[in-house]
């Protein structure tokens, strides 16, 4: 059973009690023991710079907030984790062999004050993590900023961008997803029901044959899901993104490699 599966028996519960965020300060009872048991099978997890999150201290806008992973060598998989959010897991991200990726950019919601753990393995099978604490509230609840029929005419559209990338020999690239990643926490400000969760729940990232990176997503991924990072060109001349939500739905698209602006 995936990681998302097995916390996403606990959304409907958690609606009814996170739908309204504390922004207070104080506190709540710390779920990360129990995230530890229910995402790694209460493996022992080390403190230190193996992994690196970049992170806001306050979120500026809750549903939207910028989270940065940076990778040292010999990484095969990164774990973010909100531990306050009713969804904690973010994203799980599962590195190709060879492929160069250094950072992972994204953007998430973020529920209320909590901490933020950035979770990798490596080869050996040792985990590594960092944490931030966040000061934000709200973010899973917070009204979509398209109505239902237009994100339903643009489900699954995507768009592609390289960038010269400051490292050598990698190149830099954007994808983003048009989907409303609906946390099922979010209410319809017509008929005031709340709008069933439909999410991205994988992806996957490859240059020709070669994985570049895959995605287990949740809800706490932020509406039009973008990711931004680096990755090793192998000569292939194609980027193929693939993306399914949690309705089934699969949305596929080729890109040209190599456009750097």
């Amino acid at each position: 059973m995936s990681k998302i599966a097995r916390l996403a028996g606990s959304l409907a519960g958690a609606i009814l009690l996170c739908s309204v965020a504390s922004a207070s300060a104080e506190p709540a009872d710390d779920p990360w023991p129990g995230l530890v048991k229910d995402l790694f099978q209460s493996r022992q997890i080390s403190e230190d710079n193996v992994i690196s999150l970049d992170a806001p201290k306050r979120a500026e806008d809750a549903s939207i907030v910028p989270m940065t992973l940076r990778f040292t060598p010999g990484l095969r998989k990164a774990t973010l984790v909100i531990d306050q959010n009713p969804m904690p897991m973010s994203g799980a991200f599962a590195l190709g062999e060879n492929s160069g990726v250094t950072f992972i950019s994204t953007r998430v919601r973020v529920n209320s004050y909590t901490n933020v753990h950035a979770v990798a393995e490596t080869a050996d099978g040792a985990l590594h993590a960092q944490v931030k604490f966040v000061k934000a509230a709200g973010g899973c609840s917070a009204p979509a900023s398209k109505n239902a029929d237009e994100a339903n005419a643009h489900l699954g559209e995507m768009k592609y961008r390289e960038f010269k990338s400051a490292e050598p020999g990698l190149r830099e690239a954007q994808i983003m997803i048009r989907h409303p990643n609906s946390s099922g926490m979010q209410m319809d400000q017509l008929t005031h029901l709340y709008i069933p969760a439909r999410y991205i729940e994988k992806l996957s990232v490859r240059q020709g044959d070669a994985t570049i990176f895959t995605m287990e997503g949740g809800i706490s991924l932020s509406e039009n899901p973008t990711f931004r990072f680096t990755y090793a060109p192998n000569g292939a001349k194609t980027i193929t993104v693939e993306a399914s939500d949690s309705k089934g739905e699969v949305f596929r698209q080729e890109f040209p490699a190599g456009e750097g602006t």
